[in-house]
């Protein structure tokens, strides 16, 4: 499975590009509004202050003028009022900023079928997806979710912040990108293969999670990085030491930073990919968008992600399968 397998035609790049040029007209149209309405709202508010503390002067004792306590209090009322408009100002920019990615992700990712995309929400499957591969947490925060299918590829794709604690002694549990889909081939059971801890951690954990049974693929540094964990051994040996070594190993060298890891609960896969980088960042609305600059490599990392997910599709999968 190749990424280029994942990426847009070029006839699809063009649709895109007609999007984004479109989008470029309303967000430079908002740009230039905020560019009058900040400086005229903000420096009438200015001069009206201005105009009514030399007002002021005309009653106030010579030795207060501009500091009496009236002009204090203009001061800190001009001030508040300063802000309030230029939020005030600022609100057709606001308004398209607030529609930035729900407006241009969908466009970007046109190329995916039925695709969906929200901010913030909860993901449908995270509630499926196994605590054994990330570990205990008590917070949860997502950014990013795109849904829709790719030719026969079901999926679900979001950026997720999971951490254990509160204050600055939390830790963090998870923080990248999670990709669900549908098995191929339903695991009857569970199954993580999840970066290796230290033997303290692993002997907590074997004892608040009996039901989980530690398995090995037979190849000394894939054992050496990664733990396999099932509640069903019979069926997790011949993927622990065929199909999912191969897939692990595979994502060892196109994910050489944090290991990879991958979990099977049933009907659904999950690839979870470690990573501080917000993949789906967009530039400040002051910022015009270039097509090379900020979503070619956007499409490029999505294309990367689903064909590594594709793969990973195929463990359980009987031969023959797609």
């Amino acid at each position: 499975m190749e990424t280029a397998d994942f990426m847009p035609s070029e006839t699809v790049i063009a649709g895109i590009r007609r999007d984004i040029e479109a989008y470029e007209a309303a967000r430079a149209s908002a740009v230039r509004q905020v560019r009058w309405r900040v400086p005229l709202f903000v420096g009438l508010t200015l001069v009206a202050v201005a105009l009514i503390a030399w007002l002021f002067n005309k009653v106030a004792d010579p030795n207060e003028q501009w500091f009496s306590t009236p002009h204090v209090f203009l001061y800190v009322l001009g001030f508040a009022a300063s802000i309030l408009l230029y939020f005030q100002a600022m609100k057709p920019a606001t308004r398209l900023q607030q529609s930035f990615r729900d407006t241009l992700l969908p466009i970007i990712f046109g190329f995916i079928r039925d695709v969906r995309y929200q901010h913030g929400g909860r993901p449908n499957s995270f509630d499926r997806l196994p605590r054994e591969a990330v570990g205990p947490f008590n917070r949860q925060a997502f950014d990013d979710v795109v849904s829709g299918r790719y030719e026969d590829f079901p999926f679900e794709l979001y950026e997720a912040e999971l951490r254990e604690g509160t204050g600055k002694g939390s830790s963090t549990a998870f923080k990248g990108v999670i990709v669900a889909f549908e098995a191929i081939e339903p695991f009857p059971g569970i199954l993580v293969a999840t970066r290796r801890t230290n033997a303290v951690v692993s002997f907590f954990r074997g004892m608040f999670a009996s039901r989980m049974q530690d398995l090995s693929s037979g190849e000394p540094l894939l054992d050496a990085a990664y733990e396999f964990r099932t509640d069903n051994v019979e069926a997790a040996r011949p993927l622990v030491t065929g199909r999912l070594a191969q897939a692990l190993k595979w994502l060892g060298e196109t994910w050489p930073d944090d290991p990879a890891r991958v979990a099977l609960n049933g009907g659904d896969g999950f690839l979870l990919l470690p990573q501080a980088k917000n993949f789906f960042e967009l530039p400040e609305i002051s910022v015009p968008l270039d097509y090379t600059r900020h979503v070619a490599p956007m499409i490029s990392d999505m294309g990367a992600m689903l064909a590594t997910a594709a793969l990973v599709r195929k463990i359980g999968a009987k031969d023959g399968a797609r």
